[in-house]
């Protein structure tokens, strides 16, 4: 099965989120920084707010591209394509949302305003809900694809592993400590059948190409030689005789 479009899609919005993500944490101590006061988080921010809205603008784009990928999978999915495509789109959605308030709201927001925007846009819609879609969306793509996963078992267990682990993530606000770890680790597994399925993606198939390629230059090949044979043959000046003699009589048919 090989789709280089939606291979290229899958490894391009893994990179992109951890590219930024990576950054992010070494710039502005992300995710952890939330666990401190609004004020201590602004303050952070504004010390570098563009390129700390820039990149969070780049993870914002990372997450976006499921959305293209749900919809590109959906025609290798079977009868769970639609759904695997309204799920996808609909987590890249929430993310996209939740993500795009650090370079478009946050500049302009106080210390009593960042709590409640932080609330909504960031812990439940783009963190709980979109923990909770892209764990559906993961899973039907492993039920739909199964053993035509590209990247095989292998894939097909990273995706399977990754599951409950970015669901734990939903129950980081209840306070259970292990989660964040957890969840963590559910996106790096994530990121990585990503990756290995859109490599697969874009590879397969390329030897079968090439065996079909020498398969048809071998045959012309052929062709051109059995063709040369015949005509070499009634050049020959024993042979010129009776191929004319044969062509003239075929002619005489013919006019009868």
């Amino acid at each position: 099965m090989r789709d280089r479009t939606t291979g290229t899609l899958m490894v391009a919005g893994a990179v992109a989120a951890n590219t930024a993500f990576a950054v992010l944490g070494a710039v502005f101590d992300y995710p952890d920084v939330l666990g401190h006061p609004a004020a201590e988080v602004l303050a952070r921010f504004h010390r570098r707010p563009v390129l700390i809205g820039s990149t969070f603008l780049l993870l914002a784009v990372g997450a976006g591209l499921l959305a293209p990928i749900a919809l590109r999978l959906r025609r290798h999915a079977g009868r769970y394509g639609r759904a695997l495509a309204v799920t996808g789109v609909a987590a890249a959605a929430v993310q996209v949302v939740g993500l795009l308030r650090w370079p478009l709201l946050v500049p302009f927001l106080d210390v009593e305003s960042f709590p409640v925007v932080h609330t909504a846009l960031g812990t439940v819609l783009g963190e709980t809900v979109g923990y909770l879609l892209t764990a559906a969306w993961t899973t039907l793509a492993a039920v739909a694809l199964g053993r035509r996963m590209p990247g095989g078992r292998f894939s097909l267990a990273l995706a399977a592993a990754s599951v409950p682990m970015i669901a734990a993530g939903v129950l980081v606000p209840l306070g259970f400590e292990f989660a964040d770890a957890v969840n963590f680790a559910g996106y790096a597994l994530w990121s990585l059948w990503l990756v290995t399925a859109g490599t697969f993606f874009i590879t397969s198939g390329r030897k079968a190409d090439a065996e079909a390629t020498t398969s048809s230059k071998s045959a012309i090949a052929k062709r051109d030689n059995g063709s040369s044979s015949v005509n070499h043959s009634a050049s020959l000046p024993g042979n010129r005789e009776v191929y004319t003699s044969e062509k003239k009589e075929r002619s005489l048919r013919t006019r009868r």
